[in-house]
């Protein structure tokens, strides 16, 4: 939706005035991955609590630089828009209070029947990847990148599983995490490769109480969540499952006709 909401140029209104540009940009861009990817279900995941207290309470400064302005106010009237417009074309929308998108999407990516593509453009679920089974699909400027284990390590120079021990260690300033002082990339995927992994590094370091209790608390942060408890996501897309009298009334009110009709086609409803 962010994605969606910088990328669509221009100031699209509603017949009402209201902005929908975001509302647009994410029926044409789920299109385009429906039409490319061809997925057999989709489950589309919402951040319910984008600085959950349980990682804030681990790490203060996670995610602290983004506290004055978490999302843009031209975005925030048109996320309940979006989602409308998902839930009326019979779409798996789902939250967890209290978590974020990446916990939802991890959980699930342990219990849906696989291979499984991920699209995201947070780096934190690189630790999901699993060869032929759990893929990221990473937009770039040049296109979706596919995210298996070697790119990972082609990438960082660590073994493919081991990103969040790597994020850990090195730091990541877009989530606030600090990294263990003297460890830049370098250091931190040679550290990884030598030790297997963050308990390796451990083990085989002798590490200060305040590295140490960083290392332990910086964990907690970065490993996404795996064991939500989540409804079932309905498989395959249903034309049953649409709310035409919904649908045609956002259509009507917002001025998205020919987006939602676009990805109703792509999947398989129109």
């Amino acid at each position: 939706m962010f994605r969606a909401f910088f990328g669509v140029k221009g100031e699209h209104r509603a017949p009402d005035g209201r902005q929908v540009n975001a509302v647009r940009g994410t029926l044409d861009l789920l299109s385009r991955l429906l039409e490319t990817r061809r997925p057999r279900s989709l489950v589309i995941a919402t951040d319910e609590d984008w600085r959950p207290a349980f990682r804030v309470e681990a790490l203060p400064t996670y995610k602290a630089h983004r506290v004055a302005e978490p999302v843009p106010p031209g975005l925030i009237p048109q996320l309940p828009l979006i989602e409308q417009v998902l839930r009326a074309l019979g779409l798996n929308v789902t939250g967890k209070p209290g978590f974020e998108a990446e916990d939802v999407i991890s959980s699930y990516a342990g219990r849906l029947a696989k291979p499984i593509e991920i699209y995201s453009g947070d780096r934190d679920l690189f630790a999901s990847v699993r060869d032929r089974e759990v893929v990221v699909l990473y937009p770039e400027k040049g296109g979706l990148a596919v995210v298996d284990e070697a790119e990972v390590e082609k990438r960082y120079g660590i073994p493919g599983r081991t990103y969040a021990d790597f994020a850990v260690l090195r730091g990541d300033p877009s989530d606030g995490l600090p990294g263990v002082p003297g460890v830049g990339p370098k250091t931190a995927a040679g550290l990884l490769r030598r030790h297997g992994g963050l308990e390796g590094v451990l083990q085989a370091l002798d590490w200060g109480p305040a590295t140490r209790d960083y290392v332990e608390r910086a964990r907690r942060v970065v490993r996404p969540v795996t064991d939500l408890e989540l409804p079932e996501a309905m498989p395959g897309f249903d034309p049953g499952r649409v709310d035409l009298g919904t649908l045609e009334r956002l259509n009507r009110e917002l001025g998205i006709a020919p987006h939602s009709s676009r990805l109703l086609k792509a999947l398989g409803g129109g």
